[in-house]
């Protein structure tokens, strides 16, 4: 908030998911802030002078909005740019979509045993089939069969 608007850059990601004639790609915008904070907590590990860790904070401050309304804490590396930072924080969408395949399409939500070995073979069997269709798809992409 002290750095207010001044300090925030505009960023452009394509994950949209409403398409117009004239934004063909979906793209989305906002402006975001970032700056290096160290998070305060007993439980984080120390360097050896006993500072702790700095990370980034990103934070999305739309336009016509008050104040930031998204943020994130990141531990990326410093050389990190504004953009891929944005990226990963709006990767969102690829995890749900994620998570519903392995739900719905590979089964994930039915298990009906009672132990908790039995659950892990299960997850982690459905776990390999979506890591062998994310790879079929990413390796040949109009593959017979491929919709």
């Amino acid at each position: 908030m002290a750095a207010g608007r001044k300090g925030s850059h505009q960023v452009t990601w394509p994950h949209g998911t409403k398409s117009t004639t004239s934004n063909k790609t979906a793209s989305m915008r906002s402006a975001f802030h970032r700056t290096a904070v160290r998070a305060a907590n007993r439980e984080i590990p120390r360097a050896q002078d006993g500072s702790l860790p700095a990370e980034w904070l990103l934070a999305e401050w739309p336009k016509g909005a008050p104040a930031p309304t998204d943020y994130w804490l990141s531990t990326l590396p410093e050389t990190t740019p504004l953009k891929e930072l944005v990226r990963i924080a709006k990767i969102r969408w690829r995890i749900e979509h994620d998570y519903r395949e392995l739900k719905t399409g590979l089964g994930l939500d039915h298990f009906e045993g009672r132990t908790w070995l039995g659950w892990h073979h299960h997850a982690t069997l459905v776990t390999a089939a979506h890591l062998f269709i994310t790879t079929l798809r990413l390796t040949r992409p109009k593959a017979p069969g491929a919709a």
